[in-house]
């Protein structure tokens, strides 16, 4: 069952279509850039921007703060709300229930399908804007790529730290994933889930601007989405990221719990 989710996966148009214009965005970004050589201003627009006319190889940390707070989620979102409800939308689900397959496995497998997808296009996106930095973004004579705190980077420390992005960007969006996938169980419609979920994150959003929400603002599953800026810091900053990690941990377990917990009771008619 697993391996004939990734297949379908891989073999969605859809699947492709998502991952290219995920890694469109930021090369066009690129372009603009390397087309008028004026970087922002130091404070301005997403982190490590305004470095990147220094030395490509920092941008693909820019690409991934550039599809962060919209688009990748959104992207996560469709696939997960997608994943149990366009099943059901498109009367496959009972059929697919009908295999000596458990309701467990099933969705195993469609939350290890939508893993695949995120932890697919956070790399395709890191792996596009660093050939499309090295090319338009050439290192200047002398010029290092340094941290937010100013200190040089060296090649295997932009990789490692990179990598570690990557990592927690993937960890995050599984957080937005379960939100999908819940909906995912409880509707019929996969627009109607994916709607559900952007909806959720939006009003996150909302509550992480307002001093009104203080004192929920820690456990909002948008708070800590920025925090892998701070491995590109000297030393790396890990109060944050960690509590990113402990949240968002929390947002999956409970989330994924309760979707277990409602396909394994929904009465599946369609």
């Amino acid at each position: 069952m697993i391996r004939v989710e990734l297949i379908k996966l891989m073999r969605r148009p859809r699947t492709w279509v998502s991952v290219l214009l995920l890694c469109l965005l930021p090369a066009i970004v690129a372009v603009f850039l390397a087309a008028t050589d004026v970087a922002p201003r130091p404070g301005e627009g997403p982190a490590f921007l305004s470095s990147v006319l220094a030395n490509g190889k920092l941008f693909p940390a820019a690409a991934l703060g550039i599809v962060l707070p919209i688009f990748l989620p959104i992207a996560v979102c469709v696939l997960a709300g997608d994943s149990v409800a366009g099943e059901a939308s498109s009367g496959t689900l009972r059929y697919l229930l009908l295999r000596p397959v458990s309701r467990s496995r099933l969705l195993v497998a469609k939350l290890l399908t939508v893993i695949t997808f995120t932890l697919l296009s956070v790399t395709a996106v890191a792996l596009t804007a660093l050939a499309v930095g090295v090319q338009l973004f050439p290192p200047q004579p002398g010029a290092l790529p340094v941290t937010v705190s100013g200190t040089p980077l060296t090649g295997t420390q932009i990789f490692l730290r990179t990598a570690l992005t990557i990592l927690y960007i993937g960890w995050s969006m599984l957080g937005v994933a379960s939100v999908a996938l819940f909906l995912s169980t409880l509707v019929e419609s996969s627009l109607g889930a994916a709607l559900g979920a952007l909806a959720a994150l939006v009003l996150s959003q909302v509550l992480v601007t307002l001093d009104a929400a203080h004192s929920v603002r820690a456990y909002l599953p948008t708070r800590y989405w920025l925090a892998w800026v701070d491995f590109f810091r000297d030393p790396i900053l890990w109060h944050d990221i960690t509590r990113g990690v402990v949240v968002q941990g929390g947002y999956v377990v409970v989330l994924l719990a309760m979707s277990w917990a409602n396909f394994l009771t929904r009465d599946v008619t369609s």
